[in-house]
């Protein structure tokens, strides 16, 4: 069967839990291979909750569905304080990017706890913002932005990422609502490093299946190369 839409590919599901240093649950799920361990981990961070953002947010929902069956990834996706999906409620409130910290680094220490290999912090949007401010604390091996809209990162945070000698690397829509690729060149110049990837016809929320698998295809192309190109079907696709 074609991979399209909500297909949900075989894999290890677990409904997760991480603590955060301030006392806080927060509540998500781990996606392994079915059958073999993972060569990478995505850890995932998603856009803005107060405009929707959350661990099913549709590019985050569907790396956790395909990429473990399709690219050997563990993915951790969660929803950080405050905030809801159908696995239930995150503990907290909205931080606006400050207290996140915290959050970013119960995910990382739950990525060490259970031993997944090479972390890569993947954000999307509002995600780019706590990826960009704080990963670089931690010990990842490189970080992908989607739809960085650079409104809670100062310059100075992004220019400390031009002494980072790890991978960071952004995609930059076309028509995004908020960065588009003249303004990202002009941006990240702090940062000369980052390889900027200018999505056509990219916009900033990335619906429908091209741009899905155009997300996908680049996060593989950067965390596991060896698994491109994806495959396009599945027998028995959910």
């Amino acid at each position: 069967m074609e991979i399209r839409g909500a297909a949900v590919l075989p894999a290890r599901r677990e409904d997760i839990e991480l603590r955060t240093d301030d006392g806080l649950t927060l509540v998500g799920e781990l996606a392994l291979p079915a059958d073999r361990d993972p060569v990478a981990t995505l850890v995932t961070l998603h856009p803005l909750p107060t405009h929707g953002g959350f661990m099913d947010s549709h590019i985050i929902r569907k790396a956790a569905a395909r990429l473990p069956a399709l690219a050997d990834l563990a993915v951790l996706r969660f929803n950080t304080r405050g905030t809801s999906s159908p696995r239930g409620t995150s503990e907290g409130e909205f931080g606006d990017g400050v207290a996140e910290v915290a959050d970013v680094a119960a995910a990382m220490r739950f990525v060490a706890d259970r031993g997944l290999p090479n972390p890569w912090l993947v954000g999307w949007s509002f995600g780019t913002e706590l990826t960009l401010k704080y990963g670089r604390s931690h010990p990842v091996q490189g970080a992908i932005l989607l739809s960085p809209p650079l409104h809670r990162t100062s310059q100075e945070e992004l220019a400390d990422w031009a002494h980072d000698t790890r991978p960071l690397i952004a995609l930059i829509p076309e028509h995004d609502d908020f960065l588009r690729p003249p303004e990202a060149r002009e941006k990240f110049a702090v940062a000369p490093r980052t390889v900027l990837i200018e999505v056509e016809d990219g916009k900033h929320l990335w619906v429908g299946e091209k741009q899905t698998s155009r997300v996908l295809d680049e996060i593989v192309r950067a965390v596991n190369p060896a698994a491109l190109p994806l495959p396009a079907e599945w027998p028995d696709a959910d």
